[in-house]
């Protein structure tokens, strides 16, 4: 459990789901990819696409250090502008929004939590389109250190008034699994960001959908059960 007074359950915290972006409502992951090969090239550095993609979901300096052993700011920079000319290629997942809505509807917080900076942020939540079912965000720009730190998702914990007794981090990548499990809390893992069932399952995730949509599909089963429960005053979910 975070220490940093969260995780005491308080009269006034609420159950919640705290959901990363990239990869998980937004198909980004790629695109990133491909942004970040590209700023590297134009800073004199070079490493293989696949290795890029393994390390999305990190923050961008958190990302090179372990790509590359060492910080770049010309190749950061570069990798800017290059996502940012790719931004209106962003898709939200079908079933995003919709998730969104439903566990709102539900009475649960909703709480976006990614590591990427303000500008990248606004524009998924432009794309996303889901402001009525979003009670809080939490970026790079609130915390100090990126996923797989559990930073971001203390943040969030604190921006929803979440209790994380009753939370989900929904992600996907090995890095939201470890970062929601050094804040104490469970995750649930999707496919779509191009992490399989079985690393994310390693990773210690509690349960893996293919993607937001088959999340939503099974909502009230498995994992969500619970919090549904707890959101209609302890009554069964169904």
């Amino acid at each position: 459990m975070p220490e940093d007074g969260v995780s005491k359950a308080m009269p006034d915290l609420r159950p919640g789901v705290l959901l990363d972006m990239d990869g998980t409502l937004l198909d980004t992951n790629y695109l990133h990819t491909l942004a970040w090969s590209r700023g590297l090239a134009d800073a004199g550095e070079w490493a293989p696409m696949h290795a890029i993609h393994r390390l999305i979901g990190m923050g961008g300096g958190t990302l090179m250090k372990s790509l590359l052993g060492h910080e770049n700011h010309d190749a950061r920079d570069s990798q800017h502008r290059h996502y940012d000319e790719l931004k209106g290629e962003i898709r939200a997942f079908p079933g995003a929004r919709e998730l969104l809505r439903a566990l709102h509807g539900a009475g649960l917080a909703v709480v976006l939590a990614t590591s990427a900076p303000q500008d990248d942020l606004d524009a998924m939540r432009k794309v996303l389109s889901a402001e009525d079912a979003i009670d809080a965000v939490t970026g790079a720009d609130d915390v100090d250190e990126s996923k797989p730190a559990p930073d971001i998702f203390l943040a969030a914990l604190r921006a929803g008034g979440v209790d994380p007794r009753l939370c989900l981090v929904v992600g996907d990548s090995v890095w939201d699994v470890e970062a929601a499990d050094a804040a104490g809390v469970a995750c649930v893992g999707v496919e779509s960001g191009g992490f399989s069932r079985h690393e994310l399952m390693e990773a210690g995730a509690m349960h893996v959908y293919r993607d937001v949509q088959q999340l939503l599909d099974h909502l009230r089963t498995g994992p969500f059960a619970p919090l549904l429960a707890a959101a209609r005053g302890g009554q069964p979910a169904g």
